[in-house]
């Protein structure tokens, strides 16, 4: 009875479930993969690490419509990524240019790498100084002192 229930509240259910609208692609197959090759160098800028051709969020569809509306007007690949800097900034960009403003971007990981093998090179250096003051010989009045503790540890 149990059961029952469940599988009927599942199909009343399923009743109110729908699917969206597939979005409609361009008339024009040239059109549609400039949308294509234009939204894979534009970053989402809700998802942040996927481009807008992979992001299924909402501000990436309407970028991509803005796109669509753009290239029908007539506009060129380098107006429709110039508009959308300006309006975003550099971070829309998939992969920002080198410039001013990003060098760090470009330039951290190296500098965050170099920073780290130095404090690498210091620390196993003081470490081997360290290893060969352990390793210096006894001198006379520890050879000793080690003698005199062996002898009375030495079992009877």
């Amino acid at each position: 009875m149990k059961h029952l229930l469940s599988v009927i509240c599942l199909v009343i259910a399923s009743q109110f479930a729908t699917a969206g609208e597939a979005q409609p692609l361009a008339d024009d197959p040239v059109a549609e993969k400039r949308v294509q090759a234009l939204s894979e160098e534009l970053r989402c800028l809700v998802c942040q690490n996927q481009t807008i051709a992979d992001s299924h969020a909402e501000l990436a569809t309407d970028l991509k419509r803005e796109i669509r509306t753009m290239i029908q007007a007539g506009k060129s690949d380098k107006e429709i990524i110039d508009f959308m800097v300006a309006r975003y900034g550099d971070f829309v960009l998939y992969k920002p240019p080198v410039k001013a403003t990003t060098w760090l971007l470009w330039g951290g990981p190296a500098l965050f790498m170099l920073i780290g093998l130095i404090a690498l090179v210091r620390y196993l250096r003081r470490r081997a100084g360290s290893l060969q003051a352990d390793d210096a010989p006894l001198s006379e009045a520890e050879t000793r002192r080690a003698a005199e503790l062996l002898k009375n540890d030495a079992p009877r």
